[in-house]
């Protein structure tokens, strides 16, 4: 059968306007995934439901809060809190429970220095997770990395605001090598005080036989800034030349690809680690506004309230998905010192005397437990619908054994979904609990 020109011309414009999205696609987002021992040998339907919807989306993203190598390098003088570090083939576990996308900048990318970093990104990459966030420069800490999928093309951006100074990636002249690390959102912190405060803290400055001025609104002091102000608080604002060279990454990486992440890794709350800091959601707007489909945070280990932001959601904290900083096997000698441990102590030794016997710190908060693997559902361009399906990773029960993600039951769901609608209210967002699963009361668009 002959084709006419006109059917020709068809036929490309079908074959062109087939590459946009059009059809259903579902992206499951959990929060920070801290894994020392294997997922795979585990058989519970629980385990496996949730497991199973993860697989079962198009792309699947999780922060990997984890350094995979076998000690080829030493730990820095100073770290993340936790040394991490666990065996290379877990990477393959991650690939296993259906994870397809992972962020690599986080404040352990640095713990034992940048070649156990660049290993971490080679084994999630040989794993088959595409991971962005670290590199041997800046410019390729910051750059984009791209999912191909059968349905559509992800671009994934990841950051953090939290780190050790040393795990930040550098820029080169050209006659110096750049410096390995990962992709960093500095911010700059201001605290509003009263003039009688000022001048109290003017006071213990030259006390200290600091240099300090005479008079002013205003005072440095180690690394903070203090003026005077009403009403009393925190002001938070994202480094400038960190965002501006963040948002040209997600513009380009926007036209790039049919959908784009952009995940943080930020500890920085305001006031309450269940609030995230205002620098924090002034960088997830303003990457919103840039391009992303969606943005993901994670870091303070809890979970963090959800905006719908121009029709994109923006998840401030997802908690965590897995947490197993306890069974790690071994640790350095930078661990152990501070708490006054010999070396004839071992890592149960560090946990009892870290977590007063799991009297206090993560062990003794429940919410660093609980938490949800969170699904974005587009159709097409359009965000038609998100999920929250509530996971507990095991409160109250042995070290060996908590950490790994099961499906919540229902008393545990309703409360989990109880804190995310309180968490997310500010922001006007409204999620209801329905039939075990959260879910987020979406706009109808506006039309001119």
């Amino acid at each position: 059968m002959r084709t006419t020109s006109a059917g020709l011309v068809a036929i490309l414009f079908s074959s062109l306007t087939a590459a946009e999205p059009s059809e259903r696609y579902t992206i499951a987002l959990t929060g920070d995934s801290i894994i020392t021992r294997k997922l795979s040998v585990y058989e519970e339907p629980e385990f496996l439901s949730m497991i199973e919807r993860i697989r079962g989306a198009d792309a699947a993203f999780t922060n990997i809060e984890m350094l995979f190598h076998d000690y080829e390098s030493y730990p820095m003088a100073s770290g993340g809190g936790t040394y991490m570090r666990a065996q290379p083939e877990l990477s393959k576990e991650l690939a296993w429970a259906g994870f397809d996308l992972g962020g690599l900048a986080n404040n352990h990318s640095g713990d034992y220095g940048p070649n156990a970093m660049l290993l971490t990104e080679k084994y999630v990459r040989e794993a088959g997770i595409t991971a962005s966030g670290v590199g041997k420069s800046l410019a390729e800490a910051r750059e984009a990395k791209f999912l191909e999928t059968g349905k559509a093309r992800i671009a994934l951006v990841s950051l953090a605001s939290t780190f050790s100074d040393h795990s930040m990636a550098g820029k080169s002249r050209d006659d110096i090598p750049a410096r390995p690390g990962l992709s960093p959102l500095r911010h700059k912190v201001t605290y509003r005080v009263s003039r009688d405060q000022l001048d109290a803290l003017r006071g213990i400055m030259k006390s200290l036989s600091m240099n300090v001025p005479e008079t002013g609104d205003s005072l440095a002091f180690r690394g903070a800034q203090f003026v005077v102000g009403e009403p009393a608080g925190v002001k938070t604002e994202p480094h400038p030349e960190d965002m501006e060279e963040i948002a040209a990454i997600v513009r380009n990486a926007e036209s790039l690809s049919d959908y784009t992440i952009v995940s943080i890794h930020a500890h920085e709350g305001d006031g309450d680690r269940s609030v995230p800091a205002r620098f924090v959601v002034d960088f997830a707007r303003r990457m919103i506004d840039e391009g992303a489909d969606i943005f993901v945070g994670h870091g303070p280990h809890v979970l963090r309230g959800i905006e719908i932001y121009k029709g994109k959601p923006i998840f401030y904290s997802l908690g965590d998905f897995i947490f197993q900083n306890e069974t790690l096997q071994r640790l350095p000698h930078e661990n152990y010192a501070p708490l006054g441990l010999g070396d004839d102590k071992g890592l149960s030794d560090f946990n009892d005397a870290r977590y007063d016997r799991d009297r206090t710190g993560f062990p003794a908060s429940p919410e660093i437990w609980e938490s949800v693997v969170a699904e974005a559902v587009f159709e097409g361009k359009e965000l038609s619908e998100v999920k929250l399906h509530p996971i507990s990773l095991g409160f109250g029960k042995p070290r060996y054994v908590r950490g790994r993600p099961l499906a919540a039951d229902e008393a545990l769901s309703r409360k989990i979904i109880s804190d995310l609608t309180r968490l997310s209210k500010p922001f006007g967002t409204d999620v209801q609990y329905v039939d075990g699963v959260g879910i987020v009361r979406l706009k109808a668009p506006t039309t001119n």
